[in-house]
């Protein structure tokens, strides 16, 4: 079990249950959100809505699934908390012209939404090696792992869940937040500053739904396989085909679906 402390993640709040017509009143978890600037070499690129945990590996997490932090490039990172909106300053030294900036503010459920060339956002899909087929013991019971060790939606019910994991189904680092993607660039950042990227040797998991930005933000950290609790969509299917990411869906209970695994001539 995860045992990591809240950090401000989650807060209660007086509320009123109501059931069957009864009420009563309550005192409820809310998981905490609040807003992310993310600036690379002195120039805003995102904001986005996150829990207040750890926004610097969130920024590192980023900026590596945009291109504008190279895996293997170490940079400095800096938080400056001091206002209501938490900012984040990564300097890399550089600043590359083939990241596409964000428009506006990242809602907390799409970290996609708002890009301003989305062609080019699908043709940068990192390839990657999917690497040796994982037991399908191990993958019915990663995402089960993922849930029990998902301590903010224990309490509030509200929040997404990220995990790197090995191919025996050891959890290496996890992360939660309000989005998704959050939490994947949480743990990217994590790896990062371990020095695990690229991430070759692990696998990524996620609650929710396989988006088409969970898979690039897959291959630009290097992971070979991807499984979801919840469908994919035909975007990621088709990013994850063409960049040979072993793609898995529905991984619950005690079933699951390849829908791409390059080790299969009816899958990719």
């Amino acid at each position: 079990m995860n045992t990591r402390p809240l950090h401000g993640r989650a807060r209660r709040h007086a509320a009123d249950r109501h059931t069957s017509g009864w009420s009563v009143q309550s005192e409820e978890w809310l998981v905490v959100e609040q807003p992310l600037a993310i600036h690379v070499d002195g120039e805003i690129v995102a904001t986005t809505m996150c829990t207040p945990d750890d926004p610097a590996s969130l920024a590192v997490g980023f900026c590596i699934a945009e291109g504008m932090l190279d895996r293997d490039v170490a940079a400095g990172v800096s938080v400056d908390r001091s206002g209501p909106t938490v900012t984040v300053r990564v300097d890399t030294g550089h600043l590359p012209g083939s990241f596409s900036a964000r428009l506006g503010t990242v809602s907390s459920s799409c970290g996609a939404c708002g890009t301003a060339d989305m062609a080019a956002l699908v043709a940068g899909v990192v390839p990657v090696d999917a690497g040796r087929l994982p037991d399908g013991d191990v993958v019915s019971a990663v995402a089960s792992n993922l849930r029990s060790q998902q301590e903010v939606f224990a309490l509030t019910g509200g929040s997404h869940a990220a995990a790197a994991v090995t191919i025996d189904g050891q959890v290496v680092d996890i992360a939660e937040d309000v989005g998704r993607h959050n939490a994947v660039d949480k743990v990217v950042g994590h790896l990062y500053n371990s020095g695990r990227l690229p991430a070759t040797d692990l696998m990524l998991v996620i609650s929710g739904r396989a988006s088409f930005e969970m898979v690039q933000k897959a291959c630009a950290a290097g992971f070979g396989t991807l499984i979801a609790v919840s469908a994919p969509s035909s975007l990621a299917v088709d990013a994850a085909g063409r960049a040979g990411l072993r793609l898995i869906g529905f991984a619950r209970d005690d079933r699951f679906t390849a829908y791409v695994d390059p080790s299969s001539s009816s899958t990719h």
